[in-house]
């Protein structure tokens, strides 16, 4: 997903949606940049860090967690066989999200989580089928790595508490629309939802900037 195609989405938004057309003039271009290097292990385990965790403690158990391991790189599944539970835990994951990457790295080494190359083979929905039977992760987690890694183009993660309430105050709603309506609601924006869910995330951040809302 590059300018370009951040570009005809943004032109396909403003055509059909006069309500997006004014979040995209007042937010401005599309800054989402996925990180296609990044293998799905290591989105995986990024995301279950950040499970119920505000971004900088989840940075800092991250941080804990790569110092475990000599090489400056991202750690292997096959590097996690070196370390124990409590080592994990003590760079402050819990037991569930140990236990979940402890799943992870084991589905990656059998093929059941499929490495880099394999994925970007995947439909969206195989990709969701398969990640999503790894415990810990849900579907919104692979949604974010549609998002975030593999830059996929039309990926609407109504469950997202930041897409919904964006929706909310972009559209003037007095309460926010249920992950099922805001599905309904995101066919106009098909094939680019995953930039309409971008600016619905910044309409989100301007509502908390005094004088933006």
């Amino acid at each position: 997903m590059d300018w370009a195609m951040h570009s005809a989405a943004e032109q396909h938004l403003k055509r059909v949606d006069p309500i997006m057309a004014r979040l995209i003039g007042t937010v401005g271009p599309c800054g989402l940049k996925p990180q296609p290097w990044r293998s799905p292990f290591q989105s995986l385990v990024q995301a279950v860090a950040h499970q119920q965790l505000h971004g900088k403690a989840a940075e800092t158990i991250l941080g804990r967690f790569r110092a475990l391991f000599p090489s400056k790189r991202f750690p292997s599944p096959r590097a996690l066989e070196s370390i124990t539970d409590e080592q994990l835990r003590g760079a402050g994951f819990s037991r569930a999200k140990t236990a979940a990457i402890r799943d992870i790295a084991a589905r990656v080494q059998t093929g059941e989580i499929p490495g880099a190359r394999r994925i970007e083979r995947l439909s969206d929905e195989e990709v969701i089928e398969r990640l999503t039977a790894a415990r810990g992760v849900g579907r919104w987690t692979v949604e974010m790595l549609l998002m975030f890694q593999l830059g996929r183009p039309d990926v609407m993660p109504a469950d997202d508490f930041g897409v919904r309430n964006g929706y909310r105050i972009a559209y003037g709603l007095d309460a926010m629309p249920t992950p099922k309506k805001l599905m309904e609601l995101s066919e106009i924006w098909r094939p680019h939802r995953t930039v309409a869910s971008w600016y619905l995330w910044r309409a989100a951040d301007l509502a908390k900037i005094p004088g933006k809302r």
